[in-house]
């Protein structure tokens, strides 16, 4: 069987390099928000070109965390795509604000800047964006929207770490960014863990206390924060896999390449790369659409590859959001209908890839 995703394999290769970083975590004594933290933070810091990095818990609490710390909460709106994982829109209403869903585009995946501007109000007070499967959004049309009405633009680069727009990476790109090191991730941990970037520093100072109690000295809490901090052991394993993240967001290229070439069923809808620029996305999934979809993935299975399905359930069809079940986002339910996830990652083999390739043909 080929695995969809062979998380053993990918951590394998860097195994010397991530025991030794574990050892000196544990011979250090230190292990929440220590030296590894801080230099993670620079270092991730750097590689999105920005002024800061700070180490939280999760990617949802880097982005419930980013709304926080702008004091967006009840009474206030956020814009966010309607088509992306729950954890996106999770976070606004963790912070008492209303999610107001905007449809994607069909063949991109990502939030259709032509839908945002009629759903803005007076309340709204943010745009959340998604760099959904690894690819940015449309971030100059994006960005002349939140000029023109005044709004913060917060980046949901959870699948999209290393991604570049017009010459910078995502996490530079708005206000702030959340980011999510799951170990799937293109730059995951071997746990939990995420980040927030931003070149604000009144924001990042703030987000420093928050993630830690709403506290910068030790028992003296000056804001209602969270613990949410990233800890000595993830962010020395995130220091050694980051070294190597470019060169395994341009193996998940080549991939998705080798995909696009030469898969040719009719039948398989494939992904669009906006703007022809193959930098902006990092094929953290390779997404595909297929009319009976339980066909097409009983197919594969008993051909020897194992698919996944990111997401059957859109948010607004969710029992968590009920108020919202009998809404109906046409394109967004045409999506979580029909995507089937091919296998990716930087350690598939090619000869792996070729025989997805055929057996996607010959269906």
């Amino acid at each position: 069987m080929i695995p969809f995703l062979d998380l053993k394999a990918m951590n394998n290769r860097y195994s010397n390099e991530i025991e030794k970083a574990i050892r000196d975590v544990l011979s250090s004594g230190w292990y929440i928000l220590g030296k590894e933290v801080g230099a993670f933070e620079t270092e991730f810091a750097k590689y999105c070109g920005v002024k800061h990095a700070i180490g939280v818990a999760n990617g949802l609490d880097a982005l419930t965390l980013i709304l926080k710390a702008y004091e967006i909460g009840k009474g206030d709106e956020v814009i966010v795509p309607a088509n992306t994982y729950i954890a996106t829109i999770l976070s606004i209403s963790a912070n008492g604000a209303t999610p107001v869903l905007v449809e994607p585009k069909i063949n991109s995946y990502n939030i259709d800047p032509t839908q945002i501007e009629k759903q803005i109000t007076s309340r709204t007070k943010a745009i959340m964006t998604v760099h959904l499967y690894g690819q940015v959004a449309n971030m100059d049309a994006i960005k002349h929207i939140a000029q023109k009405y005044n709004l913060k633009i917060i980046e949901d680069a959870a699948q999209a770490h290393g991604a570049v727009y017009n010459g910078r990476r995502v996490g530079s790109l708005g206000n702030a960014a959340g980011f999510s090191f799951y170990p799937g991730k293109n730059l995951g941990a071997l746990g939990d863990g995420g980040a927030i970037t931003t070149n604000d520093d009144e924001l990042a100072d703030r987000l420093r206390a928050l993630r830690n109690y709403g506290s910068y000295e030790k028992y003296q809490n000056l804001f209602k924060g969270l613990n949410s901090r990233l800890d000595e052991m993830q962010a020395a394993i995130l220091r050694v896999k980051l070294k190597y993240l470019d060169m395994d967001n341009e193996k998940r290229r080549q991939i998705a390449e080798y995909y696009l070439n030469h898969i040719k069923n009719e039948e398989v809808v494939l992904p669009v790369v906006e703007n022809g620029n193959r930098l902006s996305h990092v094929w953290h999934l390779f997404v595909v659409r297929v009319e009976n979809r339980d066909k097409f993935q009983e197919y594969l299975t008993q051909n020897g590859i194992q698919t996944a399905i990111h997401y059957p359930i859109p948010p607004h069809k969710q029992k968590a959001y009920e108020e919202w079940n009998n809404c109906c986002l046409r394109i967004t339910e045409e999506i979580h209908r029909t995507v089937v996830s091919l296998p990716m990652s930087p350690v598939l083999k090619l000869e792996d890839v070729k025989k997805i390739v055929e057996v996607v043909n010959n269906y």
